[in-house]
């Protein structure tokens, strides 16, 4: 594929990704807040979210769900949108606050708190997967959200990016357990490093 190839099969993607956030603005709404998550699945480290508004011009291409993007490609999109947003806020709940409520209800108050946290308030929240009861503001929860949403994508990257930080920093104070590669996730050498020093303060009781 050439340059003009990919710049254009992303501005085809851009498009794609805008059709939850046009059609909310034909319905008279300004401010659309996009919301993920990232660290639900992990043995260890918090479960982080983000929530952004992104302005009704918003142009930058190559956003999409985190997952499908390269660290290198990750980190350049995050900057880059935290530049262009309107707003955006981190939310999180530790491992001690997981084993106590679940993961589910963890990840809802993470991204409560984001929510609460944009200096803008949103008038419609576009959320990945869930809902979120105790936010006062209208919601559309959309499943795989981060692959049909361009402010639930910039969410994800936002999430994502924040959290793989604090694991590689998790990384070296607590040295072991491959965070720096794995990011807490239930790799072959995470477990390894389980069996030979049990778990660490950041460890989350309730999944091993």
């Amino acid at each position: 594929m050439t340059k003009a190839e990919r710049i254009e099969a992303q501005k085809k993607r851009l498009e794609e990704m805008l059709v939850h956030e046009r059609s909310l603005r034909e319905a008279g709404k300004t401010l659309i807040a996009g919301v993920d998550e990232v660290g639900r699945g992990p043995l260890a480290g918090p479960v982080v979210t983000a929530a952004v508004i992104l302005p009704p011009d918003f142009s930058l291409l190559g956003v999409d769900d985190s997952k499908k993007l390269s660290p290198k490609r990750r980190e350049e999109l995050f900057e880059q949108i935290k530049e262009a947003a309107l707003c955006w806020a981190i939310g999180r709940r530790e491992p001690e606050r997981i084993d106590e409520i679940n993961i589910l209800e963890a990840t809802k108050e993470a991204m409560t708190e984001a929510v609460n946290g944009l200096a803008l308030k949103p008038d419609h929240v576009l959320i990945d997967a869930v809902r979120l009861p105790s936010l006062d503001i209208p919601q559309t929860s959309l499943i795989h959200g981060d692959a049909l949403s361009v402010s639930i994508a910039a969410a994800s990257i936002l999430a994502k990016v924040t959290r793989d930080r604090e694991m590689v920093r998790m990384a070296e104070i607590y040295p072991g357990y491959a965070f720096e590669s794995n990011k807490g996730y239930g790799t072959k050498a995470h477990y390894e490093g389980l069996a030979a020093l049990g778990p660490c303060p950041i460890h989350r009781r309730s999944f091993l």
